[in-house]
């Protein structure tokens, strides 16, 4: 689940040392080598074990600061509204399946092609300090920045423009709203409607200032 990207919004400062070669590396490399991680999160918990998620934090914590620092800008804007928006998707998130029982059960969300639903922590660190330390790191620090950095800064305006460098932040555009929004939602697997009410809300926010 992502966070609200307002709280840490990503902005374009001076242009990143990489730009002149590869433009889109700070916004997609940190989300490519996030799910590279993911994908063999069985493989490292074999040879690191509970230190495979630090290993995780500082991967990705470096590759930010390599490729992406130049990119990103965490002064918070619209404070109040930012919070009420993670307010109102934290509940959206949460809300149907306290509300209902069995609810992420039905087939809608659990099914060959969105999967189903399981821990991605072995039985016996689920309750390791370092663990959830370092969990609780990745999902509220680095996270929200790395799919901000590839859903909103590069692939909003990549959809509106090739030349996305060239399309300012916040630049409105349907189809980029509800083909990320769309994509977005797909990444998140059993919890797709939620997360495609969560990408059309995060990218409502990224829009309202130029609106």
């Amino acid at each position: 689940m992502s966070a609200t990207p307002a709280s840490q919004e990503v902005e374009i400062g001076h242009s990143p040392r990489w730009a002149s070669v590869h433009p889109a590396l700070p916004y997609i490399l940190p989300f490519a080598v996030f799910f590279a991680l993911l994908l063999s999160a069985d493989y490292l918990h074999s040879v690191l074990g509970a230190w495979e998620h630090p290993f995780r934090v500082t991967v990705l914590a470096v590759v930010l600061w390599v490729f992406s620092r130049d990119v990103i800008d965490l002064r918070i804007r619209r404070v109040l509204g930012s919070l009420l928006m993670g307010i109102a998707v934290f509940a959206i998130w949460v809300g149907p399946d306290m509300l209902i029982p069995g609810y992420r059960q039905h087939w809608l969300f659990q099914n060959p092609l969105m999967g189903t639903l399981k821990s991605s922590i072995p039985e016996d660190i689920r309750q390791n300090a370092m663990v959830l330390t370092f969990r609780t790191i990745r999902a509220v620090i680095l996270v929200p920045i790395i799919e901000e950095l590839f859903w909103r800064a590069w692939m909003l305006r990549w959809l509106v423009s090739p030349k996305f460098e060239s399309v300012p932040l916040g630049t409105y555009s349907a189809s980029a709203m509800w083909i990320s929004a769309i994509l977005f939602a797909s990444e998140h697997g059993p919890y797709w409607e939620v997360g495609l009410i969560a990408g059309l809300l995060y990218n409502y926010w990224m829009f309202r200032p130029r609106a």
